[in-house]
């Protein structure tokens, strides 16, 4: 398969878009659909609906209220929870519904193993970084956290949509540092444990 500007494009606009998707699941689908709309991405056929008023309408709400809930104590870990999976499906959904320079025999993979993976990793992120803030103010500090994750969705989302390759190379960058960061606290708690016993 040779790789064209416009299939980089692509692949980077639904990686950018997955990675949001960790965030905020609605966030991301509610710009891509935005974006559609507007004319400045395309779909894939099966995904046109995406664009749709009433899929509009519905993702709006659907943003809207997902990022509300995340401003109540104890609902914002239960939604941390039930959001992992979703947040993977929906990174999976997205990447693959603007992957248009990509045949679908190639797609799917691509969206399954880098859209659905980089959101997992960003959603694991963000819940880690929930409970350090819930441990370390009590949960007074989780608003702020919860506007963060919020801020940060609308932002990768609209930049996978301005400047894809910019936004690729962001969400690279943060998987490094998720990883990274992720094996020290696994060394920590290891290190912990043998020092406990």
């Amino acid at each position: 398969m040779d790789i064209s500007l416009n299939t980089l494009f692509s692949i980077a606009l639904g990686i950018g878009l997955a990675a949001a998707t960790g965030f905020r699941v609605f966030v991301p689908l509610l710009v891509a659909g935005l974006a559609a709309r507007a004319g400045y991405i395309p779909l894939i056929d099966s995904f046109s609906w995406l664009q749709s008023t009433p899929a509009l309408i519905a993702l709006g709400t659907a943003a809207v209220l997902e990022t509300a809930a995340f401003y109540i104590p104890g609902v914002d870990h239960l939604l941390d929870v039930l959001a992992g999976p979703l947040a993977v499906v929906a990174g999976v959904v997205t990447s693959a519904s603007v992957m248009v320079d990509l045949p679908p025999e190639a797609r799917w993979p691509i969206a399954l193993i880098a859209g659905g993976g980089i959101a997992g990793l960003t959603k694991a992120g963000a819940a880690l970084f929930r409970v350090k803030s819930t441990a370390l103010t009590g949960g007074l500090g989780n608003p702020v956290v919860s506007t963060a994750e919020t801020a940060s969705a609308a932002t990768i989302s609209v930049l996978a949509v301005l400047a894809p390759i910019l936004c690729l190379v962001a969400a690279v960058i943060l998987v490094v540092y998720l990883f990274r960061r992720s094996r020290r606290v696994r060394a920590r708690k290891s290190l912990n444990k043998t020092v406990g016993h």
